[in-house]
């Protein structure tokens, strides 16, 4: 049963794909490069739509089967679909940042509230109840991941990739600690279908309403794993690290520097990397491999031994950050010039 749903929500997802592209080309709805673009080609947008569709469905289904804990299909189902209807709204008739970010803060705060807050923080050993706060860092976390993966969705393969990546080694990591997997499983499922179209050279891109879904989907069940007791919340940053360290450190970089962190531009390590190299598959494909020699074994590492997880979260973080340093995230193209405000970071 686990492997047809599985198969359905990656069938969905990769016809689904096919006909929004079609339907975008008929309709001229094409993602037309600029000077802060990463393409160089009109390209259809917008196909993150059937990654949404197919795993929701999914979700329905497999929530059918008793099997999805009504805390999380409740926090993930409702606010997730708010979050990629205002995403596919901005996509075609640009919404401002407020409305954007209003929609993000209380859909966070939905899930956050379904999930029964965060209590505590577990350091590694030590416990640290926090209450209240708890609860509002897990919203402005939340919040942030919505945004960390559209500001990350600006090359080909990069994002419907690290979906797929985070699904497949979360759905195992949650098995090792003794919960579900099969949630992360099927938003693996249904971000490959997509990827299919996808992969550089891409044949469609994602858009607001995929990305931010995605961000979204994959935060709130990081959230609901550690909530649960199935894990802590630093093997899900250092799966998911290179996503983390390099919108962080941009932003934080660009903020420093005091450019406007809103403004569209293509300052990213790995958008700085892709000009480098001159094509975006060999950035797609280093990330990949980034992933599995180096993040998954580290975080299956610290799953047989607890007490390392919290240095080996640091480390792990610290030496992607090098390496984005490295590559210039967050470094202006241009001297920062003052634009209208638009809470979009460079996705193409």
């Amino acid at each position: 049963m686990q492997l047809m749903v599985l198969l359905a929500s990656l069938l969905v997802s990769c016809l689904g794909t096919l006909g929004l592209r079609r339907y975008a080309l008929a309709h001229q709805i094409l993602d037309t490069p600029n000077a802060r673009s990463s393409h160089v080609i009109p390209t259809p947008r917008g196909g993150g739509v059937a990654i949404v569709v197919s795993f929701l469905l999914a979700m329905v289904a497999w929530r059918m089967l008793g099997t999805v804990p009504p805390a999380l299909f409740w926090a993930l189902v409702p606010a997730g679909v708010a979050i990629a209807l205002v995403g596919f709204w901005d996509d075609h008739v640009s919404l401002s940042a407020r409305v954007r970010l209003c929609v993000h803060l209380l859909a966070s705060a939905w899930a956050v509230w379904w999930l029964g807050g965060w209590p505590a923080l577990d350091l590694g050993g030590v416990v640290l109840p926090w209450g209240w706060l708890g609860s509002l860092m897990a919203v402005f976390g939340l919040t942030w991941a919505i945004n960390l993966y559209n500001f990350m969705d600006g090359i080909d393969g990069l994002a419907g990739m690290e979906a797929v990546f985070a699904g497949v080694a979360g759905g195992f990591l949650l098995q090792l600690g003794g919960g579900d997997g099969m949630p992360l499983w099927l938003l693996a499922a249904a971000a490959g279908g997509f990827l299919i179209w996808n992969w550089p050279p891409a044949r469609i891109f994602m858009g607001d309403a995929g990305s931010g879904f995605l961000g979204f989907a994959l935060g709130v069940m990081a959230l609901h794993a550690t909530t649960a007791g199935h894990t802590t919340i630093w093997p899900w940053l250092i799966l998911l690290g290179v996503f983390v360290v390099d919108a962080t450190l941009t932003l934080g970089r660009r903020a420093w520097l005091r450019i406007r962190v809103m403004d569209a531009h293509r300052t990213h390590a790995y958008q700085w990397a892709s000009r480098r190299f001159g094509a975006h598959r060999p950035v797609t494909l280093s990330v990949l491999s980034i992933n599995v020699c180096i993040l998954l074994p580290v975080t299956l590492l610290t799953a047989q031994f607890p007490s390392w997880v919290l240095p080996a979260c640091l480390i792990s973080l610290g030496a992607l950050g090098v390496l984005a340093w490295r590559f210039d995230a967050g470094k202006p193209e241009i001297p920062a010039v003052r634009g209208p405000e638009s809470y979009r970071d460079g996705a193409v």
